[in-house]
């Protein structure tokens, strides 16, 4: 098999030549888990004759000990895994003293052979204890409405305790309307707002008066992270400020699952939806096109956002087509499912 790792030296042929002669084999030796096994192959950078003073990924440094570990619980010498794998030892050795770039190939072979996650092996956070596992584990294969219960009971759990059940729990006063820009929720934000007499909030003035400047500013000086700080923040005190209020969310707070939790728990959601036609004539009437300002295939890259955010739009508790029908006629609908949810008049 073709090497796909990059060892950190490469020796000159008459110096293998020489230590094969004149070195004595060695024998049987414990590998990394402890247990006696086959003399393993050593990383050339570990050897003391390669990578001098070399400063090592701390990423590479991480993911082998990650490996090393797994394949000790798993109870698996390296020469072993090398056989499991179809890789030489001195890949797997370079692959767990973090020599080397490992391919996506190898690390797909590694994962076949200890029967672990991707996630488990690169050290997602949701990998990283016994009880994360066992949900994991629970969880996996389970359909979405299965995975929707649960992700409810536990909300009602963490969150608020010994709720009701959700469709006996009274709706929340706080309306947060969500989905791609140009689907109505500011237009239709106000309105709702004024004839429920609510407070009305657009998260993104807020997170521009955080900030104390633009969100293309934001994004261009700061960076997507510092934006999805000052999300946060700007969420988190209209939630703490305003018992009753409509907010227009940004388009990608459900990227933000953090955001995105908070509005499930305190709030009662709505997707806008709209064509992705209007929701680029929407967008452009207002100058404002922002993510695909450089795309020469604006309405693809639109759509393609839209498919990836509608898992997300879609856990929404209610939801309004708002290309269906004239904007009167649409607030309409949103005016008296609002109501009827909060069980006001309607």
């Amino acid at each position: 098999m073709s090497s796909t790792i990059l060892p950190s030296v490469k020796r000159a042929p008459t110096d293998t030549r020489r230590a094969a002669s004149g070195r004595k084999r060695a024998g049987p030796i414990a590998d990394e888990d402890g247990r006696p096994g086959e003399a393993s192959a050593t990383p050339a950078s570990a050897s003391g004759q390669a990578g001098v003073g070399e400063r090592k990924d701390p990423f590479l440094v991480a993911l082998g000990e990650r490996v090393r570990g797994l394949r000790a619980s798993r109870g698996m010498t390296r020469k072993a895994l090398a056989r499991a794998t179809d890789v030489s030892e001195r890949h797997l050795a370079n692959l767990e003293y973090g020599v080397g770039n490992a391919s996506i190939l190898i690390l797909s072979q590694v994962t076949r052979a200890l029967q672990c996650s991707f996630a488990e092996l690169l050290g997602d956070r949701t990998t990283q204890s016994p009880e994360w596992l066992l949900l994991r584990e629970l969880l996996e294969g389970r359909d979405e409405a299965t995975l929707r219960r649960v992700r409810i009971a536990a909300r009602d759990l963490i969150g608020t305790g010994s709720a009701p059940p959700e469709g006996s729990r009274p709706r929340s006063s706080q309306i947060a309307l969500v989905g791609l820009r140009g689907a109505g929720k500011s237009t239709l934000g106000r309105m709702l707002a004024e004839d429920l007499d609510f407070p009305f909030v657009e998260l993104s003035r807020e997170i521009e008066k955080l900030a104390g400047c633009s969100i293309g500013e934001i994004l261009g000086l700061y960076g997507q992270n510092a934006y999805r700080r000052n999300e946060r923040r700007a969420l988190e005190g209209a939630l703490e400020i305003y018992p009753a209020v409509v907010i227009a969310t940004a388009g990608g707070t459900v990227s933000d699952l953090g955001s995105f939790n908070l509005l499930m728990r305190h709030c009662t959601t709505v997707w806008l939806q709209a064509e992705p036609e209007d929701h680029m004539a929407r967008v452009s009437a207002q100058g404002d096109l922002r993510p695909i300002a450089a795309s020469q295939e604006a309405m693809a890259d639109l759509e393609t956002i839209l498919a990836g955010r509608a898992a997300f739009y879609s856990k929404a508790e209610l939801r309004l087509d708002t290309s269906a029908q004239p904007l009167l006629e649409t607030f309409q609908i949103l005016r008296a499912q609002v109501r009827e949810a909060l069980r006001l008049p309607v």
